[in-house]
C-alpha cells in the first residue's frame, strides 16, 4: 500500500476515537486518556469543535443510534491503578463548542463499552477492566462485563438517577480487549478479550431472553477480533497477547474450533491499537505498539507468500486507529498517544 500521512492536531496523551454523526455529516471524535479535551473533527481532518476541556479520561466513545450527535463516553478512567471514579456519560450538542455532559452511570474500572442493535433493541454492553483494587498493580478483582436496554430517550439519566444495569457475566481477569463484530448479515455482537481468553457476547434476539456468550478460544489476549484474511470464507481469530503484550497471533477455524496457525516472529513491545476490515480492496488488520520501536503495520494474506506485514509508522505509539472512507479513498485516522499527535493516514494501492 501507498501511504500518505499528515499530522492534523496535537493533544496531550490523545487516546480514544469514535464517529459522529451530526448536522447531517460524518465527523470523528478525539479525547485523551488524562485530564484534558476531546475535539470534534471533520472527515477531511480539520478541527471543527472543543466538546469539553477535561476531566478526560477517556477509554471508548459510541453514537447513540438515531440522535444528531449525540454520544455516550466513558470519563475518569485515567489508567488500570487510576478508574475507581469512572463512569459513563451522555454528551448532548447544544450549540456551537457547547455539550451538555450527564451521568448515564457510575461504573468503576469502565474500560469499553459498546451500542449493539437487535431485534429493534439497542442494547448497551459495558466492560470493567477489574471489579476492585487496593494497590497498584492489583489483580486480585477480576472484571466483568455488564449489560442493560438502552431507553430511546436519555434525558432523565444524571447522577441523581441511572442506568441499572446486569451482571452477564464475571471472573474476567485484566478485562481489556474489546471489538464490535458484523458478522455480515446485520448483526452485530461483541469480541471480548481478557485473561481467560477471548469471547463472543451476542445479545438477544428478541427482548426478555439472555444474551449468548460463545468461547473463541482459552488462550490469553489483550485485544482481538474476526476477520476473514486469507479468503477461505472463514474467519481468522486475531489477538494480541497477553495483557498490553508484545505477541501477534492468527487462530484458523478448524473442525469448529480455533487453532493457531500463526504467530508474528518480531516482538512488539505493548501493543495496543487494532482494527480490522477491508483497506485498498484487500482484508487488513492494522496493529499499533505504544512502546519499543512504536510501529504501526498492516497484516494481510498474500496468495504464495501467507501473512504479510507492512510498515506504516513507526515511532508514533498508537493507542487506537479508526478506519473510514472519503471521497473514494481509506484513511485511518491514529491517536499516537506516546508523542500527543493526532495523524491522518490516506492508504491506496
Amino acid at each position: 500500500m501507498i501511504v500518505k500521512k499528515r499530522v492534523i492536531g496535537e493533544l496531550d496523551k490523545c487516546y480514544s476515537l469514535a464517529m459522529l454523526k451530526y448536522q447531517g455529516k460524518e465527523h470523528f471524535l478525539v479525547a485523551a486518556e488524562k485530564v484534558d479535551k476531546c475535539f470534534l473533527y471533520d472527515l477531511d481532518g480539520n478541527q471543527e469543535e472543543t466538546v469539553w476541556e477535561e476531566p478526560g479520561g477517556v477509554m471508548t466513545m459510541a453514537q447513540v443510534p438515531g440522535t444528531d450527535g449525540q454520544f455516550l463516553a466513558t470519563r475518569k478512567f485515567y489508567s488500570p491503578n487510576d478508574s475507581k471514579e469512572a463512569s459513563i456519560v451522555i454528551v448532548t450538542p447544544k450549540g456551537k463548542n457547547d455539550w451538555e455532559v450527564r451521568t448515564l452511570v457510575d461504573l468503576p474500572f469502565v474500560h469499553r463499552f459498546d451500542i449493539l442493535q437487535a431485534g429493534g433493541v439497542n442494547y448497551l454492553i459495558a466492560c470493567a477492566l477489574k471489579s476492585d483494587h487496593e494497590y497498584k498493580d492489583d489483580w486480585r478483582f477480576p472484571g466483568k462485563v455488564f449489560a442493560a436496554v438502552l431507553p430511546s430517550d436519555l434525558s432523565t439519566y444524571n447522577d441523581e438517577h441511572q442506568l441499572e444495569l446486569t451482571v452477564v457475566k464475571d471472573g474476567l481477569l485484566k478485562n481489556h480487549g474489546y471489538y464490535r463484530h458484523n458478522d455480515g448479515n446485520g448483526n452485530t455482537s461483541s469480541i471480548v478479550s481478557c485473561e481467560n481468553g477471548v469471547f463472543n457476547f451476542i445479545p438477544p434476539q428478541k427482548p426478555g431472553e439472555d444474551w449468548q456468550v460463545k468461547q473463541l478460544t482459552t488462550d490469553a489476549a489483550s485485544d482481538g477480533l474476526l476477520l476473514d484474511l486469507n479468503g477461505d470464507g472463514l474467519e481468522e481469530l486475531c489477538t494480541i497477547a497477553p495483557f498490553h503484550g508484545d505477541t501477534i497471533n492468527i487462530y484458523q477455524q478448524k473442525a469448529g474450533k480455533f487453532v493457531l496457525d500463526y504467530t508474528y516472529p518480531q516482538k512488539l513491545e505493548f501493543l495496543h491499537a487494532i482494527f480490522g476490515g477491508e483497506i485498498a480492496g484487500k482484508p487488513t488488520w492494522v496493529l499499533g505498539a505504544r512502546k519499543g520501536e512504536r510501529l504501526t503495520l498492516a497484516f494481510t494474506y498474500e496468495a504464495g507468500q501467507g501473512y504479510q506485514a507492512q510498515l506504516l509508522d513507526q515511532g508514533c505509539g498508537a493507542a487506537n486507529v479508526l478506519h473510514y472512507v472519503y471521497q473514494g479513498r481509506d484513511v485511518l485516522i491514529a491517536t499516537n498517544r506516546e508523542i500527543n499527535e493526532i495523524a491522518r493516514y490516506e492508504l491506496s494501492k
